[in-house]
């Protein structure tokens, strides 16, 4: 019996021992964004420091400095850095993920507490078991069983795990930019398990994540607020200005107003359109996820296009108006409308910033109001892609079809991972996204759970990854 088969062997013999200690993270309500749970997200940290420390592994603790929440002062959470293997022969690989979590509730909706693991036949459902706690554990479980079954670790394997992810990952980069050519420094790739799959039953790759820039738009007019019945058609008012504005960004199937906005897009290559064939994606499933048809494209791979490889402009919100329930007949002084754009390759930010911005004001200018309009960027972060070609994603796709049985899709996301471009811009070297949970995870929202099947067979496969990269020619 081969290595990677005893190490197979010995996970399907420890499933219950991983799933308890799922269980033991699942119940350290280690959220973020709420400062009475700042002792928590510590704790969760120092677990974790613990665990790896008695599996062998060397581990920093970095400070990351202070955080200023809602008016309290808080320490940030630690950022555990570690190292399991030192061996100048082997490759190394640094893997990043997050132990902190979204806020949750029994009163937000859920079934059951979401601090206490709840195992059905088929699925763990607890905050943080897809997001990020299983797939960090599933790294600890791995170099664990490897020690457990007698079999010598394949690579060097580096560590990153962070406290704040789910609050911006506040105090990240900086330490990520410091520690480069220092702690980091020998890394050959990087591996991140912290999205999921296109659909729930067949495994992925992802090689692209979509930036976004968000937006201010704030119109102002009178001094104060004004009664309509005095003052309606008598002055400009800055709610009509705002939604005349916001009306004219993006078009109902989703096409983006703002002139030159796609001429820095990448085009399509035949390459490109042959990886949206066979993929687990459809529209009646989207459908369903959605409890309606909503969905504007006839062709699911145009959908799949607008959400990964084209850029998209959002609406969010208004502030300022009135929109408590009842009636309020008030004419707002200022508002302040919010939007987003999703930026791909090759768009630069700066370039998507100024044309927005002129578009907008020569648009205002077009209504000759009165009124003062400001177009405010309050965030700027860049896309990434990569080659699915790179021999990181060879390892891991050869990995993923070892514990499947099948060829994973290789797919991109709509959203943002800005880690991902921190670690490939900083350390100069190669990032896969591997996830370990389904697409209906339910991350972030009420219940959320991970299959047994996807946090054992995703322990099975970080491992295997990992034997991968060791047989694998990284410099081809």
């Amino acid at each position: 019996m081969g290595s990677v088969e005893k190490y197979f062997e010995l996970v399907d013999q420890n499933q219950q021992q991983f799933i308890e200690t799922l269980r033991e993270a699942v119940a350290i309500p280690s959220v973020s964004c709420d400062a009475s749970r700042r002792g928590d997200v510590v704790h969760m940290g120092e677990w974790l420091q613990a665990r790896w420390e008695a599996a062998g592994a060397v581990c920093k603790r970095v400070e990351p400095g202070k955080q200023d929440l809602h008016g309290v002062e808080l320490d940030l959470p630690p950022v555990i850095l570690g190292q399991y293997g030192n061996d100048p022969a082997k490759k190394t690989v640094l893997v990043y993920g997050h132990y902190d979590v979204q806020p949750a509730l029994l009163e937000d909706g859920w079934d059951t507490d979401p601090f206490t693991l709840v195992e059905t036949d088929d699925r763990l459902i607890g905050r943080g078991s897809t997001d990020d706690k299983g797939p960090v554990l599933g790294w600890l479980l791995c170099v664990e069983t490897h020690k457990q079954a007698g079999i010598e670790m394949p690579v060097n394997l580096k560590f990153c795990w962070e406290g704040m992810e789910e609050s911006g990952s506040e105090g990240l980069d900086a330490i990520i930019e410091a520690e480069a050519d220092k702690w980091f420094k020998g890394t050959d790739v990087v591996c991140i398990s912290d999205n999921y799959w296109l659909g729930t039953k067949k495994p992925c790759l992802t090689h692209g994540l979509r930036g976004v820039s968000y937006f201010h738009l704030q119109v102002e007019g009178p001094g104060a607020d004004l009664h309509s019945g005095v003052f309606g058609g008598t002055v400009h008012e800055p709610m009509v200005d705002l939604v005349h504005l916001l009306a004219k960004l993006v078009d109902n199937s989703g096409r983006i107003q703002v002139p030159g906005i796609y001429d820095q897009v990448m085009p399509v290559s035949e390459a490109e359109e042959r990886t949206y064939e066979g993929l687990e994606f459809s529209h009646t499933a989207l459908a369903s996820d959605l409890k309606r048809d909503v969905i504007i494209h006839a062709e699911e791979r145009d959908t799949l296009k607008h959400r990964w490889r084209f850029p998209t402009l959002s609406i969010h919100g208004v502030e300022g108006a009135f929109y408590a329930p009842g009636d309020k007949t008030v004419i707002p002084a200022r508002v302040r409308g919010k939007f987003s754009l999703r930026t791909v390759p090759n768009m630069e930010p700066e370039k998507v910033a100024q044309l927005v911005k002129r578009y907008l004001q020569d648009e205002f200018a077009k209504l000759g109001s009165k009124n003062k309009m400001t177009v405010i960027e309050t965030h700027a972060g860049r896309w990434w892609y990569s080659s699915p070609n790179h021999p990181n994603f060879v390892a891991g796709s050869r990995a993923t079809e070892k514990v499947y049985g099948v060829k994973p899709d290789l797919t991109r996301e709509g959203g943002s991972i800005p880690v991902t471009l921190t670690f490939e811009e900083n350390l100069g070297v190669n990032v896969l996204l591997l996830p370990m949970g389904a697409a209906d995870d339910g991350a972030h929202s009420i219940n959320e759970k991970i299959d047994k099947r996807n946090y054992i067979q995703g322990i099975k496969l970080l491992g295997a990854y990992l034997h991968e990269v060791a047989a694998t020619d990284m410099t081809a």
